[in-house]
């Protein structure tokens, strides 16, 4: 197949030089034939040495996406099947696959694509335009793939919904790919049940990402007074409760995903230790300070506060602020788990922010653990966009 080419500028191409998928729009030095936005080019070096294969698009800063460094590549299905067994095996060798993240863009070399599978349905989000051109193939053959270990897929749903597809100039949909289901989907996790609404909820309708750091907290739980901040459809507040706690309260902004909370509690017969209440959590942390409430256990799971780098003085304010509150409401020897899953925010930026707040409040940390996203959401190295959850334990002293 012969390809329109793309030449880089002298000097340029760093990011897939070290490792990465992108090319950037001011990278570009000239093109060679003719393209339309979406379609496979061959990338080359200034001096002509042959980088890769991707997919153009004019309409982004991200002007080409790389799918395969290797130049002689056919891209075919064949190819495609040979990535989705990759991305399935690496699953089943290192998580829970009931429900799990199966393709998570270039961490698994599907430039902007991500696949969420909840039980027996699957979640599709789809950002970029070339993976888009190939989405009900790639969609197809995953089912197959799945259908070998015995695991039939009983529906399919688009979440690409997200703004950055406007980027892309491409529109926002959701909708059922083939035939309708309930958009109601039960799954387990950790021994704990929930009810994902793929249609509705936050991004494809659970955060899978966390499922580790889920568990992580459940043996600081057994018999604790336990805060739940940003509880979304309480996630970390039913895995404190399932392991025991004497109370958790689970705090969200979002009537809707309180509502869904309290329908997990009641699923796992916990409503009438789990609590959840619908109110802004920076207004609601002072109240509890000013009414004398200690905790034994807070858990900290923002969303993201900053998704560019413009915005990181005013997200380092909103962390810091949460982490402090947080840490005048913790009893001497109780538990702190905090996090950021913004990629902007880096992991040294993160520590420097909570260390400052600890400093503030004269409390000492005692690092428990440190720990990222589940292994169905794999870092890859030359991708720096791949890492971006962090997260800590902390147990929480005074100073002595």
């Amino acid at each position: 197949m012969i390809y329109p080419t793309i030449i880089l500028k002298k000097g340029e191409g760093r990011t897939i030089n070290a490792g990465g998928m992108w090319v950037f729009d001011n990278e570009i030095e000239s093109i060679m034939g003719s393209y339309e936005n979406g379609g496979l080019v061959m990338v080359k070096a200034f001096n002509g040495y042959p980088l890769g294969i991707g997919f153009i698009n004019d309409h982004s800063k991200i002007r080409i996406r790389l799918l395969t460094r290797n130049a002689d590549a056919v891209i075919d299905e064949d190819f495609f099947l040979k990535r989705i067994k990759n991305a399935w095996e690496y699953r089943k060798k290192t998580v829970d696959i009931s429900s799990c993240r199966i393709i998570f863009g270039e961490a698994d070399f599907f430039p902007g694509l991500v696949i969420d599978k909840f039980s027996d349905v699957l979640v599709v989000e789809s950002l970029a335009l070339g993976i888009d051109r190939f989405k009900l193939l790639i969609i197809d053959i995953l089912k197959s793939v799945l259908a070998e270990d015995g695991i039939i897929i009983k529906g399919v749903y688009a979440r690409s919904d997200a703004k950055v597809r406007l980027n892309e100039g491409m529109e926002r949909i959701k909708g059922f790919i083939g035939d309708e289901f309930d958009t109601n989907v039960e799954i387990i996790e950790n021994g704990v049940k929930y009810i994902v609404d793929v249609k509705d909820g936050q991004k494809t309708g659970f955060f899978l990402d966390q499922k580790y750091n889920r568990l992580a907290i459940q043996k600081l739980c057994k018999d604790a007074k336990v805060l739940d901040c940003f509880t979304h459809t309480g996630s970390f507040a039913l895995n404190a409760g399932i392991a025991g706690a004497k109370s958790v309260t689970g705090v969200d902004a979002s009537d809707l995903a309180v509502a869904q909370a309290e329908k997990n509690a009641e699923l796992n017969g916990l409503s009438d230790r789990v609590k959840f209440i619908c109110t802004d959590v920076f207004e609601l942390l002072p109240e509890l300070e000013r009414k004398g409430e200690k905790f034994d256990v807070i858990i900290l799971d923002p969303p993201a506060f900053t998704k560019s780098r413009s915005s990181i003085k005013n997200a380092v304010k909103g962390y810091k602020e949460i982490n402090l509150r947080a840490m005048k409401l913790i009893k001497n020897g109780g538990f702190l788990a905090t996090c950021s899953c913004s990629h902007f925010m880096s992991y040294e930026l993160f520590a420097e922010t909570i260390n400052k707040a600890a400093k503030d409040v004269h409390r000492h940390l005692r690092q428990v653990e440190y720990r990222t996203q589940a292994p169905d959401h794999p870092i890859l190295w030359a991708a720096d966009e791949s890492y971006y959850l962090k997260f800590y334990i902390f147990q929480v002293c005074d100073e002595f």
